[in-house]
């Protein structure tokens, strides 16, 4: 598999806060309501994660029947979003808030319906607000597919205030935002 995403050279490593769960300790949903790591989603992914050493994770998900796409084979934005999502949590590490930009993927295997994946993710750098990422989803101990991100972190009471009203927690956000323990970029 062939990627055209580069890290910048003048990429520092990124910082875990002080606040970040610890290594081996299970990373909380960003949205209780989130397609692919919210509980509370009736059709979503459930994705769980765990943090690692570093702004790392390992993260998974069983590919069940409702995410078909070819016969027997999962859908490829599925993928794509288990992807997204597995990358995102690793952002939790460094609790900013950050919106996906880009996203390639190296599909390199089907993968079937019932299979669990596991995705191991990481934050490679980070110039200014731009964060680099890359993940790797495996069956067992085969690579199936590789993702790179670039996420953009926000000011979520800018970048979202149109759009919580919308949400099916509106009245969560409208009580509280939990804007403490994030960091502006």
């Amino acid at each position: 598999m062939k990627s055209s995403f580069i890290v910048p050279a003048d990429a520092v490593p990124p910082t875990r806060h002080e606040r970040a769960a610890a290594p081996g300790e299970q990373i909380r949903p960003h949205n209780p309501t989130c397609f692919g790591c919210g509980p509370e989603s009736p059709t979503g992914l459930h994705m769980t994660a765990v943090a690692g050493d570093r702004i790392d994770c390992s993260a998974t998900f069983t590919v069940e029947p409702k995410f078909e796409g070819g016969p027997g084979v999962i859908h490829g934005g599925i993928l794509s979003t288990a992807f997204d999502e597995a990358m995102g949590l690793c952002l939790k590490l460094m609790r900013v808030i950050a919106v996906t930009a880009h996203l390639e993927i190296d599909f390199a295997k089907p993968i079937l319906l019932g299979t669990e994946l596991r995705f191991e993710s990481e934050v490679l750098g980070q110039v200014g607000r731009k964060l680099y990422s890359q993940s790797i989803a495996y069956s067992g101990d085969v690579e199936v597919a590789r993702a790179h991100a670039l996420f953009i972190t926000v000011q979520p009471e800018r970048h979202f205030k149109d759009s919580y009203a919308l949400s099916q927690r509106a009245d969560h956000y409208e009580q509280r935002v939990e804007m403490d323990d994030i960091q502006a970029p």
